[in-house]
């Protein structure tokens, strides 16, 4: 099995050599270059195209979100990017989250995850799904709560407006109701089945009805790619 390739792009000396020396006890992973702005970060992307790379929000000379606009926009619009983002920082707010995935980042990670959260989210984002943090994952539902009932929806369902013309026809015809977007808060919190089923007085059976239609509705295989598609949705005004 051939180790997954990373770069870090961290302008913090501590955290860049600690995150470096804590991949590279791991097996399965292999940290083949770091940067500490985005300048060197760009050249390194370029010159050594990893399978993945970390790149920090606050760098010195621009964002990682403008990194990583650039790195994208640099290449040739019929070329598939072979190098997933996973941005990492502490900022959990609305404006960053929501940009860094309109950038094009795969996956969003804070500096305070577990290591074990860390791989989960490298070997999920390198084999073309993405991770999102729970912490993040609330921003999301905070987003859909906003959104506006649309005038054709019944009144016991959630709208969900901006998704691609893919997936926007089937969310139209089926919305989540309000109990779905209950079972997906709970989701979000960490609750298993049978917590969401004790929380919300329902057998789990139902429980699973309601996880399976949410999945079905957003077209996704999981629980982390409901909050990411509902990211990449651009649910924002």
């Amino acid at each position: 099995m051939n180790k997954i390739r990373v770069v870090l792009i961290e302008d913090h000396d501590l955290t860049r050599i600690g995150l470096r020396a804590t991949l590279q006890k791991l097996d399965g992973i292999e940290v083949i270059g770091d940067a500490r702005d985005a300048a060197s970060g760009l050249k390194l992307l370029k010159s050594t195209q990893p399978d993945i790379a970390i790149v920090d929000v606050g760098l010195p000379d621009m964002s990682g979100i403008e990194l990583t606009q650039h790195f994208f926009n640099s290449m040739d619009t019929q070329q598939t990017p072979q190098t997933k983002i996973l941005i990492m920082t502490m900022q959990d707010s609305e404006d960053t989250v929501l940009a860094a995935f309109a950038a094009g980042a795969d996956s969003y990670c804070m500096k305070d995850a577990s290591t074990d959260k860390l791989v989960e989210a490298l070997h999920l984002t390198v084999n073309g799904n993405s991770w999102i943090d729970p912490v993040i994952a609330r921003i999301v539902l905070q987003q859909t709560q906003k959104a506006t009932t649309a005038a054709n929806v019944r009144p016991d369902t959630v709208a969900i407006n901006g998704l691609s013309p893919e997936y926007s026809h089937i969310v139209e015809t089926y919305p989540l109701t309000r109990r779905e977007l209950d079972v997906l808060k709970l989701i979000v919190d960490g609750c298993s089945n049978a917590v969401i089923a004790e929380k919300l007085y329902v057998s789990v059976g139902t429980v699973k009805t309601h996880v399976r239609n949410i999945l079905n509705k957003l077209c996704v295989s999981d629980r982390t790619q409901i909050a990411v598609r509902a990211l990449r949705a651009g649910l924002v005004a």
